[in-house]
């Protein structure tokens, strides 16, 4: 096995895509067990067919389930944990400040690479999103499928969890509707209260079930091309799916996203425009009943692997 993951990282520099696990949920709310996604989606995926031509999987995050992010824990910590995980000095500890590093050494290394990453709660989008800004030199946009914004400044005096990594993804791009999330749901304010506040363009569920799929992903591309967008970054939180469909997650909504909607969303994205990185957070398979995370699970390898088809488009 370590042998063909080292094979694998011989091959970053050549791949079109990278792989990457970060199977961390200390940034999640009440109900843990996202930490498990990519031990679960991995297999799944693979089960569904192969990878494809110029894909490596380059792994998992090393995770200390204890931490999050290097800005929340003291020198004498970091200390320890190089110590224990055998990391040179000077190297991140905390999951989120690892994987932001390794995405940049895998940008270093192959600086025409795209990203397929496995979550985690949904903070760990925030690593992808960072590298991404120092990375890219063209405009570029999130597009969020979730039931909730996302939107806290901070939430319970942390900056980086499950509910703030959109606020400050929101920020970094620059607001002006460069962050579109669809299937909104499950928020105290409404529509109006968030583009207003933070110039983010929203798309409720409901909305979707009204105006029908293929218009509302008609709409989605006529934003982001009047917007001069070039790259997209497609973050997909499984609980924007109905929970009907993918019940095993830490937030489950009903009313959610169809699952044909979610693939054919991600399969136009990377027709127009080009898919820099997607992922799949919050698949917790820990959670349910053993059919409701097998069910969770087939949803997630099905997006996986339509979002490994549209970034090889």
């Amino acid at each position: 096995m370590d042998g063909a993951w080292k094979n694998a990282l011989e091959r970053v520099a050549s791949a079109k895509v990278a792989i990457l696990g970060i199977p961390s949920d200390c940034g999640a709310g009440l109900i843990r067990g996202a930490a498990f996604g990519p031990q679960a989606l991995r297999p799944a995926l693979l089960a569904s067919g192969p990878l494809g031509e110029g894909v490596v999987d380059v792994g998992d995050v090393v995770v200390v389930p204890h931490l999050l992010h290097d800005e929340m824990v003291n020198e004498r910590q970091k200390a320890a944990c190089r110590t224990a995980l055998g990391l040179p000095i000077g190297f991140p500890v905390s999951p989120l400040s690892i994987a932001e590093r390794v995405i940049d050494q895998l940008f270093i290394l192959n600086p025409t690479l795209k990203l397929l990453v496995i979550g985690g709660d949904h903070s760990t989008a925030w690593p992808v999103v960072a590298a991404l800004d120092r990375h890219l030199n063209e405009p570029w946009a999130i597009v969020q499928p979730d039931a909730h914004t996302d939107l806290l400044p901070e939430r319970l005096g942390v900056k980086y969890c499950f509910a703030t990594w959109a606020y400050h993804a929101n920020e970094l791009l620059g607001r002006g509707g460069r962050l579109v999330q669809v299937g909104i749901r499950a928020s105290r304010h409404d529509r109006a209260h968030w583009e207003r506040t933070t110039g983010v363009k929203q798309i409720w569920a409901d909305e979707v079930r009204t105006r029908g799929e293929a218009a509302v992903i008609e709409e989605i591309v006529g934003h982001l091309r009047s917007l001069g967008i070039k790259a997209v970054y497609f973050s997909n939180d499984i609980d924007a799916t109905d929970a009907a469909l993918a019940p095993s997650t830490g937030a489950a909504e009903s009313g959610g996203l169809s699952e044909g909607f979610i693939r054919a969303l991600v399969a136009q994205l990377g027709q127009s425009f080009r898919l820099v990185a997607a992922d799949l957070m919050e698949v917790a398979p820990p959670i349910g009943s053993p059919e409701d995370s097998r069910r969770t699970v087939a949803v997630g390898a099905s997006y996986l692997r339509a979002s490994l088809e549209a970034l090889l488009a």
